[in-house]
């Protein structure tokens, strides 16, 4: 089982908060350093001093960090068109030395896209531009040096494009897909997936989609174990329960609700919970969602006192 720390900045963070978390996590021991890709907070938390860019942080990063992957959940498919995307995101992965991974969904979050201008179409439309632009991004990266790459969708139209510049990792970096549509969803995932993510949500849920996704991807021909099953959770963990209870007033979350939906508890309840997800989903992977990017400790104990315990 992996553990990867992810973080949601636009609930208030600055570059420099993300640059401590990330060398903590890359110092104690994890594989990646993942945040989320929003311009607007969420909740009634202030969000100051404001979003940063989930692609710009990224190439900080990147130059900032020797050893952990870095990536996002997710990068939103309303934000950018997706050969900026794919350009953007090869660079970060030559930055860092071939270790970036693009979790890329269709985008949701309403109020942000209100905002700040950016349309954000009904369900149908955007899981269209949503596939166009998984084909986009990785047949620019995939299209062999010294040819072309075109494209002719509804909503996108490439002309003989370089396909420059190739990522670090080839044929391209990792795809991340999640979500819990029962069929345009696994159809994605099983074309371009490379892992299949699905945060916040039960054992039960999350086998269910799995195994769509497994059949998807069977009947596109592909092995289904070529697809890491992945789940996100918030983690909450205390040496004894004050302190227990002190992480998840910081986050405005109850005790006992976070027993229930998350990662939470002493570390070996939380050594616990995670092998009951690893048992029931098949997961090999775990994202564990960090709020409190100043709880800097938190990440430390995790590393010592559960990490350890699932190898």
């Amino acid at each position: 089982m992996e553990l990867r720390i992810f973080t949601e900045p636009q609930q208030g963070a600055t570059y420099d908060d993300l640059l401590r978390a990330a060398r903590t996590t890359e110092d104690a021991g994890f594989g990646a350093f993942f945040r989320s890709d929003h311009y607007l907070k969420m909740g009634s938390v202030s969000g100051l001093p404001g979003p940063t860019d989930a692609w710009v942080t990224l190439a900080g990063l990147a130059r900032e960090t020797s050893r952990i992957r870095l990536g996002t959940l997710v990068t939103a498919a309303t934000f950018r068109h997706p050969s900026v995307l794919a350009i953007s995101v090869a660079q970060v992965d030559q930055m860092s030395g071939g270790r970036i991974e693009l979790g890329l969904g269709s985008g949701w979050y309403a109020d942000e896209h209100t905002a700040y201008g950016l349309p954000l179409p009904e369900i149908r439309e955007r899981f269209d531009l949503y596939s166009e632009q998984l084909a986009i991004v990785t047949g620019l990266w995939e299209t062999p040096e010294g040819e072309t790459f075109s494209f002719d969708g509804e909503h996108y139209q490439l002309s003989e494009a370089p396909g420059l510049p190739k990522p670090t990792q080839r044929p391209r970096p990792p795809v991340i897909i999640g979500g819990g549509g029962k069929k345009r969803t696994p159809a994605l995932a099983a074309r371009y997936a490379d892992e299949f993510n699905l945060p916040f949500t039960d054992p039960d849920t999350a086998l269910a989609q799995f195994e769509r996704v497994d059949a998807a991807a069977k009947a596109e021909g592909r092995d289904p174990k070529e697809i890491i099953r992945s789940t996100a959770q918030v983690v909450a963990i205390g040496r004894d329960e004050a302190e227990l209870a002190r992480r998840a007033e910081s986050i405005g979350r109850e005790v006992d609700e976070l027993r229930a939906n998350g990662i939470a508890g002493s570390p070996a309840e939380a050594v616990d919970r995670i092998g009951q997800w690893r048992e029931r989903t098949g997961i090999t992977r775990l994202y564990l969602q960090v709020l409190d990017l100043a709880d800097l400790d938190h990440v430390e104990l995790i590393a010592t006192e559960v990490m350890p315990q699932l190898t």
